[in-house]
């Protein structure tokens, strides 16, 4: 495993722990386990978080993977990209609001944005594995410059 696929396999594993996490979380607080809920979801959050800092420091300093696979599939898997793209910062800004809404004890409200947003999370956690499956198991692609190649002229 070289350096281009390692980064996407320990991210990707990442957001599959969080969303575990996220259904562990929802099946303590069902049991009324409050107190191990909230340990369950502030550690699906750093797994989140831990994702996103390897996301972007592979974005930044590797660059990303391009499509490898059939020129007929690419303009799919970009329209899916997107979907999961646009998922994705949604969750992330439900699932930042849903933890502010637990934090100060607002628990009605959390409780009804928690549910969206761990339905949002699983879908999220899914279409990622979907991409690093294409990306680097069914179709491994070539790889763009890192950004700070791209903004330096380098």
């Amino acid at each position: 495993m070289d350096l281009f696929t390692l980064f996407p396999t320990i991210s990707t594993s990442f957001i599959v722990i969080s969303a575990v996490l996220v259904a562990i979380g929802w099946g303590l607080i069902i049991k009324g386990k409050r107190e191990a809920h909230k340990k369950t979801m502030i550690a699906a959050a750093v797994a989140a978080l831990l994702f996103f800092i390897i996301y972007m420091s592979r974005t930044v300093f590797i660059g990303n993977t391009s499509w490898g696979g059939p020129e007929h599939l690419k303009v799919y898997y970009q329209v899916f990209l997107v979907f999961h793209i646009i998922l994705a910062t949604v969750a992330a800004v439900f699932g930042i609001t849903t933890l502010v809404l637990g934090f100060k004890a607002k628990y009605a409200k959390h409780r009804k944005w928690g549910r969206i947003t761990s339905v949002i999370w699983f879908f999220t956690a899914i279409t990622g594995v979907m991409v690093y499956v294409l990306l680097y198991m069914l179709y491994p692609g070539g790889h763009t410059k890192p950004v700070w190649e791209v903004i330096f002229g380098l």
